[in-house]
């Protein structure tokens, strides 16, 4: 199978933040943001994904964060849109507003909680795929949706057009090497951890969509760029450089310790939406304590 899909980008992408004051989305602070993700030079922006707390946004505010990122965005940098659901439906009609106001690609989970069957899944992407017109990065997190996307399940999916890559954070190397060998020519494939870029790019993938970009655009730029030129050396370097920042914005459960890093550096409030809530005091400390060694903080 030759490779005749768009790849969406190459490079890093961060998955967005969304910045909350006093219980309504922060329009000011995203537009912020997102102006200065593009000027550290990041690749592509993801909007109301895991990161962007997509799942406690109500319908409205869902459609508004994506309508507004579009417009910020302004084609600077692809847009992708965090519209994937465990109600096929819902997920199909988010995902043609998404492409309605502009996104340039969509960004789908598995469906959670329902632990689909593989043919579940198959149906489930195929449905949103037949019903929309940009193209689809399947996301596959089996650690937060109980679901994992199998290689057959992949193979399957593989065949449709507008089906064009995978953000894997399944963390299962010899997985993911499976489905480079297997499907690599009709999709690109993501590191979907942070502490994953360089094993992944060096078997072939395009990038990272990236919770600790959130943070650091530049240097993951920096570090997938390097990769994509072949110098794996400086990619190692820099993985490896940055690993204790990385592995300190997962000791609680993402978004909470990087929306807490970044009301720390002022780019928003750490307000967040229950069931998630403010870091434990204990891990604060020592979420300060690795942003003032990585000169984040004073």
């Amino acid at each position: 199978m030759s490779k005749l899909k768009p790849t969406v980008f190459e490079g890093a992408a961060t998955a967005l933040i969304t910045p909350f004051a006093n219980g309504k989305i922060d329009f000011d602070s995203m537009d912020r943001l997102i102006d200065a993700q593009i000027a550290a030079g990041i690749d592509a922006l993801v909007i109301a994904g895991t990161t962007g707390e997509g799942s406690t946004l109500s319908h409205e505010e869902h459609c508004a964060v994506l309508a507004r990122a579009v417009e910020k965005v302004a084609h600077r940098v692809p847009v992708i849109a965090g519209t994937g659901s465990n109600d096929t439906a819902y997920g199909i009609e988010l995902s043609r507003y998404a492409c309605e106001v502009g996104c340039d690609a969509l960004l789908l989970v598995t469906p959670y909680y329902n632990k689909a069957t593989p043919k579940g899944l198959v149906q489930n992407f195929l449905a949103v795929a037949d019903a929309t017109d940009k193209p689809i990065v399947l996301y596959n997190v089996p650690s937060r949706t109980g679901v994992n996307i199998s290689l057959p399940v992949y193979k399957e999916l593989a065949k449709h057009e507008r089906i064009v890559a995978v953000k894997e954070a399944s963390g299962n190397l010899s997985a993911i090497a499976e489905l480079i060998a297997e499907c690599g020519d009709a999709l690109d494939v993501y590191s979907g951890n942070d502490d994953q870029i360089v094993p992944i790019m060096a078997l072939g993938g395009k990038g990272v969509i990236s919770v600790f970009s959130g943070i650091m655009p530049r240097e993951t730029h920096e570090l997938a760029a390097a990769c994509l030129a072949g110098d794996f050396k400086t990619g190692a370097e820099m993985q490896l450089r940055y690993l204790k920042l990385m592995n300190a914005l997962f000791m609680e459960v993402n978004p909470v310790p990087v929306k807490a890093a970044s009301a720390l550096m002022g780019l928003c409030t750490e307000e967040i939406r229950l069931p998630l809530c403010e870091m434990e005091s204990e891990h604060l400390e020592k979420l300060k304590a690795v942003l003032r060694a990585y000169g984040l903080l004073r």
